[in-house]
């Protein structure tokens, strides 16, 4: 436990000094409208600092496009579970998660890479 819990801890302090601010948008479905046949959504953004990288050659795959960009985050800055229905905004551009990975030791959530497509 002790060095999964010092992982976090360096994981935090090195994306906070580095990293840059960027908009966690968390998305929950809300009710359906019959008469305009949409469902409404509500949205909880949360600012916290992140990391955006470009996907590496090795990362693409049929999921992972080579225009998308990775995004990791501290797993001890995040107090919700990333879903694929939420979004990221970066420089005021609306970001899609297509794919999360976490980055674990011990079964201990260090980071967190979020694959985003604009």
């Amino acid at each position: 436990m002790a060095l999964s819990g010092s992982l976090r801890k360096v994981a935090s302090k090195l994306i906070k000094k580095f990293g840059g601010t960027v908009t966690y948008r968390q998305v929950a479905g809300g009710s359906y409208n019959a008469t305009t046949g949409t469902i409404t959504e509500t949205e909880t953004n949360t600012t916290i600092k992140g990391v955006v990288d470009a996907v590496q050659k090795q990362e693409l795959n049929e999921l992972i496009h080579e225009s998308d960009k990775k995004l990791t985050i501290a797993a001890a800055d995040l107090t919700i579970t990333p879903s694929l229905s939420d979004r990221v905004v970066i420089s005021s551009v609306v970001h899609q998660i297509v794919k999360i990975n976490v980055i674990e030791q011990d079964n201990t959530a260090i980071a967190v890479e979020l694959f985003l497509r604009a």
